[in-house]
């Protein structure tokens, strides 16, 4: 019988990775990255309980590192097999393996010199001469319809509206004679967002489904992002201030461009230097104007109004190298400074902190989920210090929580995608979520829905069908 395992994203909200056996095939969805605490980020220097020699195809929702930060050590490890995705998100998993081993070799290199890493010899997970031989191994599947990865598994994608190219997958299994049906969720983004279409629902009858649960327990919090957004802004400005946005490089950073080059355009908020202190950020842009076919309609037709480039603001500066990036430091006028991590893990995000976090006239926006043990959850709890670089740096700075720009659903969208399924799957296991999230979607859905539904453990091997 066919069987599943959860080899990450059960109990937390990283380190996707899913193995299905059937057949005697083995096949992996997602390869994801683990962030977050010390005991989380260890499980990423640890070898996978199944050889990876031993498996056949590997599979991707999108590009994101909690679902393909992995692939490095998996190749590393023996596997040698394809690696499917759809063209955007082959295009994008590129910028952020190697924007990730670019990260780690300078993180790593820090901690040595700094000597303040809890290991005594610090090491990369992985390295830039790792990223390559991952990329040869990459194979396109389609955007959407139909696709048989072998004789065994066949994937149906739907758009998940996350980040570009995220998709939600059915699994047909074939194993002797008999048909299973397995829906994984992937990352499921918000309703009525500009940039990104909405998310679909499968129309599947499911045996079992995976569900993502990141904002199970909670909504996101009202209000409308442009304007909050444009208080922040002049806020700041006017006390002489600067923002910090830790964003990731894909998704969040290009919303958060839209809505300011919307406000200048606008004349809602001043013209300040924005610095987007990550050269993958901008090829990731680069690569939301080349695959269109993921787009809503209102971007497309901002896009071909003959106002630039709707993700550009005005007075815009990129940073490539490293000097660049300090020199940053040396601007004491108000500006926005978008980089990352996202949720503070690591990246240039952590330089512009240990510069700014002291002065009461900064702010730092925090624009979506911030799992435990991060920095990002620290600022998010009020930590009154924050470890940066082996010293104990005081937060000063105004921390704001927008919720409004996370690119995950919230519970009530979590509870409409589920709504769309046209019958109750045999098995619902939630994943990608911290246990008190995970178990406050499953009462509300076994409230609404009356299904099956469990929460997915660590290691766990299920049945599937």
């Amino acid at each position: 019988m066919a069987k599943l395992t959860f080899l990450g994203a059960a109990g937390t909200v990283t380190g996707s990775k899913y193995l299905v056996e059937a057949a005697g095939k083995k096949l992996l969805l997602d390869c994801g990255i683990f962030q977050g605490s010390p005991e989380l980020s260890d499980r990423n220097y640890k070898p996978l309980p199944v050889d990876p020699k031993t498996f056949d195809y590997v599979v991707l929702t999108h590009a994101h590192l909690d679902h393909t930060g992995w692939l490095p050590v998996l190749v590393k490890d023996g596997y040698h097999g394809p690696i499917f995705a759809n063209p955007a998100t082959i295009d994008l998993t590129a910028l952020l393996l190697k924007d990730s081993a670019h990260l780690q070799e300078e993180d790593t290199l820090h901690a040595r010199k700094g000597k303040y890493s809890r290991h005594a010899n610090p090491e990369s997970l992985y390295t830039s001469a790792d990223i390559d031989p991952v990329l040869k191994l990459m194979k396109p599947m389609p955007r959407s319809g139909g696709f048989d990865v072998s004789p065994e598994f066949h994937f149906t994608s739907y758009d998940a509206g996350h980040i570009l190219g995220a998709s939600s997958l059915e699994l047909i299994i074939t194993e002797n004679g008999k048909k299973t049906v397995v829906v994984f969720s992937g990352d499921i983004g918000r309703y009525d967002e500009p940039i990104l279409k909405d998310p679909i629902t499968p129309p599947s009858k499911a045996d079992v489904l995976l569900c993502e649960s990141t904002y199970g327990d909670r909504e996101h919090a009202a209000g409308d992002p442009a304007e909050l957004l444009a208080t922040i802004v002049n806020r700041v400005v006017k006390r002489g201030g600067s923002i910090v946005i830790p964003a990731f490089a894909i998704g969040r950073t290009q919303m958060f461009m839209y809505y300011l080059r919307q406000l200048e355009d606008q004349q809602r908020i001043p013209r300040v230097p924005v610095y987007v202190d990550s050269p993958m950020a901008l090829s990731a842009t680069d690569l939301y104007l080349k695959y269109k076919e993921d787009l809503d309609l209102e971007f497309l037709r901002e896009d071909s109004g003959g106002k630039g480039d709707p993700l550009n603001v005005h007075e815009f500066h990129l940073t490539r190298s490293v000097e660049e990036s300090k020199s940053i430091n040396n601007v004491k006028t108000p500006c926005i400074i978008v980089s990352a991590s996202g949720m503070v893990s690591g990246g240039r995000v952590l330089h512009h902190l240990a510069q700014r976090l002291s002065d009461a006239r900064n702010a730092v926006i925090l624009g979506g989920f911030q799992a435990q043990g991060t920095r990002g959850r620290a600022l998010q709890d009020g930590a009154k210090t924050l470890s940066l670089f082996g010293q104990q740096v005081p937060v000063c700075a105004e921390i704001v929580d927008m919720g409004q720009f996370s690119a995950h659903a919230g519970k009530s969208e979590l509870l409409r995608w589920l709504a769309g399924l046209p019958t109750a799957p045999g098995q619902t296991y939630l994943t990608h979520g911290e246990p008190e999230a995970a178990q406050a979607l499953q009462a509300a859905m076994q409230e609404k829905f009356q299904w099956k539904v469990a929460v997915a453990r660590y290691l766990d091997t299920v049945p599937l069908g």
